[in-house]
């Protein structure tokens, strides 16, 4: 196992508990794809140095727009929030594919960008919610 994939993974997941899950779902696809993500694809092409992780989720989030690759852009969304991009800015980059993918590739991802948006806002409620109990 590659720590260097591993700890990228669990800075972009957020957590540990989060990274374990994406893991476990993709293990349970295929063990060599989830070898292939978190040995080859975080370990050696996120944690590349000419590009920060903010810009690497944008551009990748932008890229399953594109593609249509609605389970990818759930994802990247979510470790684009992890990776410094703000809501206002993933926003602005599904908006700006909508002259180059189409805009029903930027509204469906921009459906699922309010989702995972909601998931969080509702998650972090839960958590200072919690907090003060």
């Amino acid at each position: 196992m590659n720590e260097k994939g591993t700890d990228m993974l669990q800075r972009m997941l957020g957590s540990n508990k989060r990274m374990a899950e994406v893991r476990a779902g993709w293990s349970k696809l295929s063990p060599d794809f989830d070898n292939f993500v978190t040995n080859f694809l975080v370990s050696d092409v996120w944690s590349r140095p000419n590009l920060d992780l903010k810009t690497r989720s944008l551009i990748t989030i932008a890229a399953s727009t594109a593609l249509g690759r609605p389970t990818a852009l759930r994802l990247h969304i979510e470790m684009g929030l992890n990776n410094g991009a703000t809501e206002a800015e993933i926003r602005e980059a599904i908006l700006h594919l909508a002259f180059y993918a189409g805009f029903p590739a930027a509204w469906d991802a921009l459906v699922i960008a309010d989702e995972v948006f909601r998931q969080k806002a509702s998650a972090g409620q839960k958590a200072k919610a919690a907090a003060h109990k």
